[in-house]
């Protein structure tokens, strides 16, 4: 089975939306097989967006993510599960995201877009190393 990571981000938590993302997921036919709440410090928040370090938003999306308590969470599935919970979470952008996506349905800000997933198998593999040891 292939796993990936899923970050319930803190608007996700702050509008009571976690079981309702997870719940979506399961009804795939996928498994939650970890998950933790946490609230994501500077040198977390650091080693998961290393990619951004440096760039003008980076300030931003460290503040974000840091704000209030997240839910990370571990997926498994079949073959390339990284890509079956990218296109069920919808577009980056929420108002661009297609209706019955996580973000179509629920989101409709840019920077407030309720979820992250691990955007390859090798992605998965070092986000959840960050997250779950």
């Amino acid at each position: 089975m292939n796993q990936t990571l899923v970050l319930c981000k803190p608007d996700a938590v702050e509008r009571g939306l976690v079981g309702e993302i997870i719940s979506r997921f399961e009804r795939k036919g996928l498994t939650i097989v970890a998950m933790r709440m946490l609230t994501i410090d500077e040198e977390l928040a650091s080693r998961h967006y290393a990619e951004h370090v440096g760039k003008p938003f980076y300030a931003d999306l460290v503040a974000f993510i840091g704000r209030s308590p997240a839910v990370a969470v571990v997926v498994e599935g079949p073959e390339d599960t990284w890509q079956i919970v990218r296109t069920m979470m919808g577009t980056t952008n929420s108002a661009e995201a297609a209706p019955g996506t996580i973000r179509g349905d629920l989101s409709a800000l840019f920077t407030e877009n309720l979820v992250h997933g691990s955007d390859s198998a090798e992605s998965a593999t070092r986000e959840i190393a960050i997250f779950f040891g």
